[in-house]
């Protein structure tokens, strides 16, 4: 859209399916945090003016609740817990805290799309909140290599980070 696109983000589902199915066998929680753009009363997304003037192309019905690009992926599966989130964070202004603290969850493993924007910001919040977190080194992506990698540098410094194979060949 736009013309953007990003090999490495559609590849994601691909790169992270194989350890959401391990987990799903090990019992652990899989947690969905779906970006989410409420519609004003025209239909138009409410959606902060930074993000607009860099995604112009955002309008009705992009990331309403419930549609296509705020649903999880099919190849995924099903997650145990949704959670909407309005901002790059998924604890702004979410239950997301709640969930973790009420289900006993120190220790959280993150992927997703963008690598410098939701992954980062939720993975620091995490990290001031003191949990502890795994990135997903390519179980997440950027619109662009050389931000993703940045971003995975920038990361190390609160987390760890990982792969999906490495977090798969872990469990014994």
């Amino acid at each position: 859209r736009a013309g953007k696109f990003s090999k490495e983000i559609s590849i994601l589902p691909e790169t992270i399916a194989p350890l959401a199915r391990m987990f799903r066998k090990l019992g652990y929680p899989i947690i969905s945090t779906q970006f989410t753009l409420v519609p004003d009363e025209q239909g138009e997304p409410m959606i902060a003016p930074h993000l607009k003037k860099i995604r112009p192309f955002l309008s009705k019905g992009d990331f309403a609740s419930g549609s296509w690009g705020n649903q999880i992926v099919d190849e995924l599966g099903v997650p145990d817990y949704v959670i909407e989130k309005i901002a790059y964070s998924a604890f702004y202004m979410t239950r997301l805290e709640w969930l973790l603290n009420k289900t006993n969850i120190k220790n959280l493993i993150i992927g997703g799309i963008v690598t410098n924007g939701g992954v980062a910001s939720t993975a620091r919040n995490a990290h001031v909140l003191g949990f502890d977190t795994t990135i997903l080194s390519d179980g997440c992506a950027a619109f662009s290599l050389s931000t993703h990698e940045n971003a995975i540098l920038d990361l190390s410094t609160v987390s760890d980070v990982k792969t999906c194979s490495e977090l798969i060949n872990m469990v014994p």
